[in-house]
Protein backbone atom coordinates (compact mmCIF):
# COMPACT_ATOMS: atom_id res chain seq x y z
CA UNK A 1 0.00 0.00 0.00
CA UNK A 2 2.78 2.37 1.04
CA UNK A 3 4.55 1.82 -2.68
CA UNK A 4 0.91 2.54 -4.30
CA UNK A 5 0.76 5.93 -2.44
CA UNK A 6 4.16 6.79 -3.34
CA UNK A 7 4.16 6.33 -7.26
CA UNK A 8 -0.11 8.13 -6.86
CA UNK A 9 1.77 11.22 -5.32
CA UNK A 10 4.65 11.24 -7.49
CA UNK A 11 2.27 10.99 -10.57
CA UNK A 12 0.36 13.91 -9.42
CA UNK A 13 3.32 15.60 -8.77
CA UNK A 14 4.57 15.05 -12.23
CA UNK A 15 1.14 15.84 -13.88
CA UNK A 16 1.00 19.31 -12.09
CA UNK A 17 4.40 20.56 -12.94
CA UNK A 18 3.52 19.22 -16.32
CA UNK A 19 0.71 22.05 -16.38
CA UNK A 20 2.45 24.48 -13.64
CA UNK A 21 1.06 27.58 -16.14
CA UNK A 22 -2.64 25.82 -16.57
CA UNK A 23 -2.76 25.45 -12.83
CA UNK A 24 -1.41 28.93 -12.51
CA UNK A 25 -2.44 30.83 -14.99
CA UNK A 26 -2.45 35.17 -15.72
CA UNK A 27 -0.16 36.58 -13.10
CA UNK A 28 -0.33 39.72 -11.52
CA UNK A 29 0.68 41.98 -8.41
CA UNK A 30 -1.31 42.27 -5.43
CA UNK A 31 0.62 45.06 -3.20
CA UNK A 32 4.01 43.49 -3.42
CA UNK A 33 3.15 40.15 -3.82
CA UNK A 34 3.08 38.29 -6.84
CA UNK A 35 -0.17 36.12 -7.33
CA UNK A 36 -1.42 33.43 -9.84
CA UNK A 37 -4.76 33.35 -11.59
CA UNK A 38 -7.11 32.42 -8.16
CA UNK A 39 -5.18 35.43 -6.07
CA UNK A 40 -2.83 32.80 -4.36
CA UNK A 41 0.74 34.34 -3.50
CA UNK A 42 3.55 32.56 -5.87
CA UNK A 43 6.98 31.79 -5.90
CA UNK A 44 8.95 31.58 -9.52
CA UNK A 45 11.74 29.62 -8.84
CA UNK A 46 14.27 28.91 -12.17
CA UNK A 47 17.25 29.47 -14.14
CA UNK A 48 18.83 31.72 -16.60
CA UNK A 49 20.38 30.95 -19.09
CA UNK A 50 23.74 32.73 -20.11
CA UNK A 51 24.51 35.51 -22.19
CA UNK A 52 22.85 33.75 -25.83
CA UNK A 53 25.94 35.45 -28.13
CA UNK A 54 28.48 33.04 -25.92
CA UNK A 55 26.77 30.17 -25.02
CA UNK A 56 23.88 29.65 -27.74
CA UNK A 57 24.31 25.86 -27.93
CA UNK A 58 22.10 25.80 -24.84
CA UNK A 59 19.43 27.49 -26.26
CA UNK A 60 17.11 25.05 -27.64
CA UNK A 61 13.82 23.24 -26.75
CA UNK A 62 15.89 19.98 -25.62
CA UNK A 63 17.50 21.78 -22.27
CA UNK A 64 14.69 23.84 -21.68
CA UNK A 65 12.70 20.23 -21.29
CA UNK A 66 15.58 19.11 -19.40
CA UNK A 67 15.64 22.11 -16.40
CA UNK A 68 12.09 21.47 -16.25
CA UNK A 69 11.55 18.26 -15.90
CA UNK A 70 14.82 17.27 -13.79
CA UNK A 71 15.39 20.38 -12.38
CA UNK A 72 11.92 21.44 -11.47
CA UNK A 73 12.17 24.89 -12.82
CA UNK A 74 8.89 26.27 -13.21
CA UNK A 75 10.33 29.76 -14.49
CA UNK A 76 13.57 30.34 -16.79
CA UNK A 77 15.10 33.46 -18.40
CA UNK A 78 16.59 34.11 -21.90
CA UNK A 79 19.52 36.42 -21.16
CA UNK A 80 19.67 38.16 -24.36
CA UNK A 81 22.94 39.47 -25.02
CA UNK A 82 22.24 43.11 -26.79
CA UNK A 83 26.13 44.58 -26.97
CA UNK A 84 28.47 42.64 -26.60
CA UNK A 85 29.89 41.26 -29.34
CA UNK A 86 29.43 40.17 -33.16
CA UNK A 87 26.74 37.73 -32.11
CA UNK A 88 24.83 40.22 -29.78
CA UNK A 89 21.47 41.42 -30.47
CA UNK A 90 22.29 45.03 -32.28
CA UNK A 91 25.06 43.44 -34.79
CA UNK A 92 22.74 39.77 -35.50
CA UNK A 93 19.40 40.61 -33.99
CA UNK A 94 17.97 37.61 -36.67
CA UNK A 95 20.35 34.94 -34.83
CA UNK A 96 19.36 36.49 -31.56
CA UNK A 97 15.93 36.19 -31.99
CA UNK A 98 16.15 32.76 -33.25
CA UNK A 99 17.49 31.45 -30.05
CA UNK A 100 15.37 34.26 -27.32
CA UNK A 101 12.50 32.14 -29.48
CA UNK A 102 13.61 29.08 -29.03
CA UNK A 103 13.48 29.32 -25.77
CA UNK A 104 10.20 31.08 -25.26
CA UNK A 105 8.56 28.53 -27.79
CA UNK A 106 9.47 25.65 -25.54
CA UNK A 107 8.58 26.78 -22.45
CA UNK A 108 4.95 27.69 -23.63
CA UNK A 109 5.03 24.04 -24.75
CA UNK A 110 6.04 22.76 -21.55
CA UNK A 111 3.63 25.17 -19.59
CA UNK A 112 6.31 26.91 -17.59
CA UNK A 113 6.96 30.42 -17.10
CA UNK A 114 9.92 32.52 -19.23
CA UNK A 115 11.59 35.81 -19.15
CA UNK A 116 12.17 37.64 -21.95
CA UNK A 117 15.33 39.39 -20.21
CA UNK A 118 17.30 42.58 -22.82
CA UNK A 119 20.58 41.76 -21.24
CA UNK A 120 22.31 45.17 -21.08
CA UNK A 121 23.76 47.41 -18.87
CA UNK A 122 23.59 50.12 -20.96
CA UNK A 123 20.53 52.26 -22.49
CA UNK A 124 19.64 51.36 -26.09
CA UNK A 125 16.14 53.24 -26.25
CA UNK A 126 14.94 52.89 -29.76
CA UNK A 127 15.91 49.27 -30.28
CA UNK A 128 14.50 48.56 -26.69
CA UNK A 129 11.48 49.81 -28.22
CA UNK A 130 11.26 47.95 -31.33
CA UNK A 131 12.27 44.65 -30.15
CA UNK A 132 9.59 44.96 -27.09
CA UNK A 133 6.96 45.68 -29.44
CA UNK A 134 7.81 43.06 -31.39
CA UNK A 135 7.88 40.28 -28.63
CA UNK A 136 4.79 41.67 -26.95
CA UNK A 137 3.13 41.59 -30.37
CA UNK A 138 4.50 37.76 -30.72
CA UNK A 139 4.08 36.42 -27.38
CA UNK A 140 1.38 39.19 -25.55
CA UNK A 141 -1.35 36.91 -25.64
CA UNK A 142 0.63 34.08 -23.66
CA UNK A 143 0.46 33.87 -19.83
CA UNK A 144 3.59 32.31 -19.66
CA UNK A 145 5.69 35.40 -20.66
CA UNK A 146 7.28 37.97 -18.28
CA UNK A 147 9.38 41.34 -19.77
CA UNK A 148 12.74 42.02 -18.27
CA UNK A 149 13.44 45.64 -19.69
CA UNK A 150 16.72 45.96 -18.40
CA UNK A 151 19.16 43.89 -16.90
CA UNK A 152 21.44 45.77 -14.50
CA UNK A 153 21.72 49.34 -14.91
CA UNK A 154 25.13 49.77 -14.24
CA UNK A 155 26.04 53.83 -14.23
CA UNK A 156 22.56 55.43 -14.84
CA UNK A 157 20.59 57.29 -12.35
CA UNK A 158 17.38 56.45 -11.30
CA UNK A 159 15.61 58.69 -13.08
CA UNK A 160 17.18 57.91 -16.03
CA UNK A 161 16.61 54.31 -15.90
CA UNK A 162 12.90 55.27 -14.76
CA UNK A 163 12.32 57.43 -18.04
CA UNK A 164 13.98 54.32 -19.93
CA UNK A 165 11.19 52.02 -18.24
CA UNK A 166 8.24 54.05 -19.04
CA UNK A 167 8.64 54.81 -22.34
CA UNK A 168 9.12 50.49 -22.88
CA UNK A 169 6.34 50.26 -20.50
CA UNK A 170 4.63 52.27 -22.72
CA UNK A 171 5.35 50.32 -25.70
CA UNK A 172 4.94 46.72 -24.30
CA UNK A 173 1.16 47.82 -23.09
CA UNK A 174 0.54 48.68 -26.58
CA UNK A 175 0.23 44.93 -27.25
CA UNK A 176 0.37 43.43 -23.84
CA UNK A 177 -1.70 44.99 -20.74
CA UNK A 178 -1.74 42.27 -18.45
CA UNK A 179 1.99 39.95 -18.21
CA UNK A 180 4.20 41.23 -15.65
CA UNK A 181 7.23 43.48 -16.48
CA UNK A 182 10.37 43.60 -14.42
CA UNK A 183 12.06 47.19 -14.20
CA UNK A 184 15.71 47.36 -13.58
CA UNK A 185 17.39 48.67 -10.48
CA UNK A 186 20.60 51.42 -10.64
CA UNK A 187 24.50 49.81 -9.65
CA UNK A 188 23.65 46.40 -11.25
CA UNK A 189 20.20 45.99 -9.56
CA UNK A 190 20.92 46.77 -5.90
CA UNK A 191 19.51 50.38 -5.27
CA UNK A 192 15.97 49.08 -5.01
CA UNK A 193 15.74 52.22 -2.82
CA UNK A 194 15.67 54.50 -5.17
CA UNK A 195 12.60 53.40 -6.96
CA UNK A 196 11.01 52.70 -3.34
CA UNK A 197 10.88 56.60 -3.03
CA UNK A 198 10.07 57.42 -6.77
CA UNK A 199 8.16 54.52 -8.57
CA UNK A 200 6.85 53.96 -11.98
CA UNK A 201 3.02 55.18 -11.64
CA UNK A 202 -0.06 54.34 -13.97
CA UNK A 203 0.46 51.15 -14.82
CA UNK A 204 -0.18 47.50 -13.33
CA UNK A 205 2.13 44.35 -12.82
CA UNK A 206 5.36 45.89 -12.70
CA UNK A 207 7.70 44.23 -10.78
CA UNK A 208 11.55 45.79 -9.53
CA UNK A 209 14.56 43.19 -10.19
CA UNK A 210 17.42 42.79 -7.27
CA UNK A 211 20.68 40.61 -8.03
CA UNK A 212 22.35 39.37 -5.51
CA UNK A 213 25.32 37.15 -5.34
CA UNK A 214 25.70 36.14 -1.77
CA UNK A 215 29.25 35.72 -1.05
CA UNK A 216 29.85 39.45 -1.71
CA UNK A 217 26.37 40.81 -0.75
CA UNK A 218 25.50 40.76 2.79
CA UNK A 219 22.75 41.35 5.18
CA UNK A 220 22.74 44.95 4.24
CA UNK A 221 21.06 44.46 0.60
CA UNK A 222 18.51 41.67 1.94
CA UNK A 223 17.32 44.82 4.63
CA UNK A 224 17.44 47.23 1.65
CA UNK A 225 15.25 44.82 -0.13
CA UNK A 226 12.85 44.74 3.44
CA UNK A 227 12.52 48.36 3.47
CA UNK A 228 11.60 48.74 -0.19
CA UNK A 229 8.82 46.07 0.36
CA UNK A 230 7.81 48.21 3.38
CA UNK A 231 7.70 51.13 1.30
CA UNK A 232 5.15 49.17 -0.99
CA UNK A 233 8.10 48.03 -3.81
CA UNK A 234 7.40 44.47 -5.47
CA UNK A 235 10.56 42.95 -6.22
CA UNK A 236 11.78 39.77 -8.09
CA UNK A 237 15.29 38.35 -7.86
CA UNK A 238 16.12 37.96 -11.66
CA UNK A 239 19.82 37.00 -11.13
CA UNK A 240 21.76 35.55 -8.05
CA UNK A 241 24.06 32.97 -7.11
CA UNK A 242 26.13 31.82 -4.12
CA UNK A 243 29.55 33.21 -5.16
CA UNK A 244 31.69 36.78 -5.13
CA UNK A 245 29.90 39.62 -7.68
CA UNK A 246 32.57 38.62 -10.39
CA UNK A 247 30.65 35.57 -10.67
CA UNK A 248 33.66 33.90 -9.88
CA UNK A 249 35.48 33.24 -6.43
CA UNK A 250 34.11 30.98 -3.94
CA UNK A 251 31.10 29.81 -3.50
CA UNK A 252 29.57 30.11 0.25
CA UNK A 253 27.03 27.55 0.62
CA UNK A 254 26.25 29.40 4.06
CA UNK A 255 25.39 32.84 2.96
CA UNK A 256 23.49 31.74 -0.14
CA UNK A 257 21.41 29.12 1.85
CA UNK A 258 20.26 32.43 4.64
CA UNK A 259 19.54 34.28 1.03
CA UNK A 260 17.51 31.06 0.10
CA UNK A 261 15.90 30.92 3.65
CA UNK A 262 15.09 35.10 3.79
CA UNK A 263 13.33 34.44 -0.12
CA UNK A 264 11.47 31.77 1.07
CA UNK A 265 10.65 33.96 4.11
CA UNK A 266 9.48 36.55 1.71
CA UNK A 267 7.45 34.51 -0.98
CA UNK A 268 10.06 36.35 -3.37
CA UNK A 269 10.44 34.67 -7.09
CA UNK A 270 14.30 33.70 -7.67
CA UNK A 271 16.13 32.67 -10.65
CA UNK A 272 20.12 31.77 -10.50
CA UNK A 273 23.10 32.18 -12.59
CA UNK A 274 23.52 30.47 -15.44
CA UNK A 275 23.05 27.74 -17.72
CA UNK A 276 26.74 27.53 -19.43
CA UNK A 277 29.92 26.31 -19.49
CA UNK A 278 31.93 29.05 -19.03
CA UNK A 279 35.52 29.35 -16.51
CA UNK A 280 33.58 30.82 -13.92
CA UNK A 281 32.34 29.66 -10.33
CA UNK A 282 28.67 30.26 -11.06
CA UNK A 283 28.43 28.69 -14.35
CA UNK A 284 26.64 25.46 -14.09
CA UNK A 285 28.52 23.36 -16.43
CA UNK A 286 31.90 22.10 -17.52
CA UNK A 287 32.83 21.56 -21.33
CA UNK A 288 32.11 18.21 -21.01
CA UNK A 289 28.22 19.26 -20.50
CA UNK A 290 25.68 18.35 -23.57
CA UNK A 291 24.29 21.31 -25.62
CA UNK A 292 20.38 19.65 -25.18
CA UNK A 293 20.57 19.00 -21.01
CA UNK A 294 20.61 14.87 -19.67
CA UNK A 295 23.72 16.47 -17.47
CA UNK A 296 25.02 14.20 -14.89
CA UNK A 297 26.88 15.36 -11.73
CA UNK A 298 30.50 15.18 -13.97
CA UNK A 299 29.14 17.42 -16.25
CA UNK A 300 28.37 20.03 -13.51
CA UNK A 301 29.71 22.29 -11.11
CA UNK A 302 28.92 22.44 -7.44
CA UNK A 303 26.89 25.63 -8.26
CA UNK A 304 24.78 23.58 -10.59
CA UNK A 305 24.26 20.66 -8.22
CA UNK A 306 23.38 22.95 -5.37
CA UNK A 307 20.43 24.91 -7.49
CA UNK A 308 19.18 21.71 -8.73
CA UNK A 309 19.37 20.39 -5.12
CA UNK A 310 17.34 23.70 -4.08
CA UNK A 311 15.05 23.52 -6.77
CA UNK A 312 14.26 19.69 -6.84
CA UNK A 313 13.35 20.49 -3.14
CA UNK A 314 11.42 23.76 -2.89
CA UNK A 315 9.73 23.45 -6.12
CA UNK A 316 7.77 20.36 -4.73
CA UNK A 317 5.49 23.07 -2.85
CA UNK A 318 4.17 24.61 -5.63
CA UNK A 319 4.83 21.67 -8.72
Amino acid sequence: MKVIITLLLLFFAIASNAQFVKEHGQLRVEGTQLVDKNGEAISLRGVSFGWHNWWPQFYNKKTVKWLHKDWNVNVLRAAIGIDADENCYLKNPKHSKAKLEAVVDAAIKEDIYVIIDWHSHKIHLEEAKAFFAEMSKKYGKYPNVIYEIFNEPEKQSWEEVKAYSEIIIAEIRKNDPDNIILVGSPSWDQDVHLPAKNPIKGYKNLMYTMHFYAATHEKWLRERVDQAMADGLPIFISESAGTEATGDGKLDIKAWQEYIDWMESKKLSWITWSVSSKDETCSFLLPSASSNGNWKAKDMKESGRKTREFLRKLNKKNN
